[in-house]
């Protein structure tokens, strides 16, 4: 399987990672070194090989070294033999890539106002944004359009909540909400997930604040 990947593929995965790793950091969306990002680097079905760019475990996303990232499999582990660990949350990744067939790219963050929406509306098991232009950036141009986001359980036991991440999985909807934990973006491109990540960080702060705004008007 190794020797279909070849240097230059691996190179521009890893640069690209880099990139992202970059501007999300400078966001300040990587706290306490949470979170994870991946990008699909070569993928065979007929012939099962895959092999996804990902980020190193219990790295500091603010700081670039050569140990950043590292090539995995569909099953979680190493390509190549190396000391480094891949991240915690890699089945999660690997779930996904499997279950949405053009994804490319797979962007996790903790943020405030992900979980404050993860909580409020934990109950429901999903949270619904309509009429707001943000939506179109998910390809979702009709009038008044509206969107609903998943939100799962955080379950501790990986394989677990990678299953349970498989089931809610919707194909217009390239995110799913973990209760207190974060949110997993993808998108056809790493471009495409970034979009979907900012579009749906936006929705979550525009959310908060105007529940937190109609509370405030009811104590008046």
């Amino acid at each position: 399987m190794t020797e279909k990947i070849n240097l230059e593929e691996i190179q521009y995965a890893f640069k690209t990672l880099q990139a992202v790793k970059a501007t999300l950091s400078e966001k300040r969306w990587f706290p306490a070194t949470s979170g994870n990002l991946s990008i699909l680097v070569n993928s065979s079905r007929e012939n099962n090989q895959h092999v996804i760019a990902i980020t190193t475990s219990g790295k500091d996303k603010s700081r670039h070294t050569p140990e950043d990232f590292l090539l995995v499999n569909f099953d979680g582990n190493p390509v190549f033999p190396t000391k480094l660990i891949p991240s915690a949350e890699t089945l999660i990744h690997t779930s996904i890539y499997q279950s949405v067939p053009d994804c490319k790219a797979i962007f996790h963050i903790h943020t405030i106002y992900n979980n404050l929406i993860s909580h409020f509306y934990n109950h429901q098991g999903k949270v619904t944004f309509k009429g707001h232009e943000m939506i179109k950036a998910f390809d979702i141009w009709e009038e008044n359009a509206s969107i609903s986001v998943p939100i799962i359980e955080n379950h501790a036991y990986i394989p677990k909540l990678a299953e349970e991440v498989r089931k809610v999985i919707d194909p217009k909807v390239p995110g799913v909400l973990i209760h207190n934990h974060g949110i997993y973006v993808w998108g056809d491109s790493d471009f495409a997930a970034k979009r979907h990540l900012e579009a749906f960080e936006f929705l979550f702060e525009y959310q908060t604040n105007m529940l937190l705004f109609k509370k405030n008007n009811e104590t008046l």
